[in-house]
């Protein structure tokens, strides 16, 4: 979506080391991609941005994705996003014309974007909802999504914890409500901290409900994961939500990452709401 922070995605990627393109037309994506396999001033890892500036985009874009793949390429589709009163604001704050907008209404621009781009994002791989994240924090699960990752092929499993009285997060995959569990935040000499301290994450996991309870995970994931790895999935958003994001759900995803990165899969975890409150 226009607005949805792809230039400061794909600075990301370029700060990785890719070669990034911005708006090529998709048809010569397939000869751009073998000009990478004859040529060492290009990168083996290649980022490109497409949405509806490209005329041609949406009408060509699954049968010359489908090509790539067959002449061997590894390709990632992923999609950014963000709710229809954040990408107002943006363009009110940048200034900017929507590339679809054609009178004052960008609502309607938004709008049909949204209608053109539905089966493109039903066809992504990977999607962020940037609604309430900052152009530091995108770029951060940019780079945590696609740094270190040796084998594209694996599935990359975000854990993010999150407040409920901030919305849940629009990319996640699986929502895990923590809230049953005794909430630290009602004790005096708790409440300044945050799961990432020892102290709360103490208080959280010595308690009965929290082992019954991560017991279940850890049974329920270890079947999860390899049949979504069949199924080829390559990204797993598992969001963790109590109510204001700093205390249970961040000892939780804490708790989580540790788990997959044992059982060896490709982890990551962020805290969405963590320094909302104090």
């Amino acid at each position: 979506m226009s607005g949805s922070g792809k230039s400061t995605a794909l600075r990301a990627f370029e700060d990785m080391g890719y070669y990034c393109v911005d708006n090529l037309p998709i048809a010569l994506l397939p000869d751009f991609l073998s000009l990478t396999e004859n040529s060492t001033a290009i990168p083996t890892r290649v980022a490109l941005v497409m949405d509806v500036r490209e005329k041609g985009f949406l009408d060509q874009y699954a049968l010359i994705f489908s090509q790539v793949k067959d002449q061997g390429f590894h390709l990632e589709v992923l999609f950014l996003d963000a709710s229809d009163n954040i990408l107002v604001q943006r363009f009110s704050q940048t200034r900017r014309k929507h590339p679809l907008q054609k009178k004052a209404d960008i609502l309607a621009a938004i709008a049909e974007e949204r209608r053109r781009l539905r089966e493109l994002r039903e066809f992504a791989d990977n999607y962020i909802d940037t609604s309430n994240r900052n152009v530091h924090q995108l770029r951060q699960i940019v780079l945590d999504m696609y740094s270190f990752r040796e084998d594209l092929t694996q599935p990359l499993i975000h854990v993010i914890s999150f407040g409920f009285k901030y919305g849940v997060p629009a990319d996640a995959s699986l929502i895990f409500d923590v809230r049953f569990l005794p909430n630290p935040y009602f004790d005096p000499k708790l409440r300044p901290f945050s799961g990432l301290d020892q102290e709360v994450y103490d208080y959280v996991h010595n308690k009965k409900q929290t082992r019954q309870f991560l017991e279940h995970l850890n049974s329920m994931f270890s079947y999860l994961i390899p049949q979504y790895r069949v199924e080829g999935k390559v990204y797993l958003v598992v969001g963790i939500g109590c109510t204001g994001g700093r205390h249970r759900s961040v000892a939780i995803a804490r708790w989580l990452g540790r788990m997959f990165t044992q059982k060896g899969e490709e982890v990551i975890v962020t805290h969405r709401d963590l320094d909302r409150e104090g």
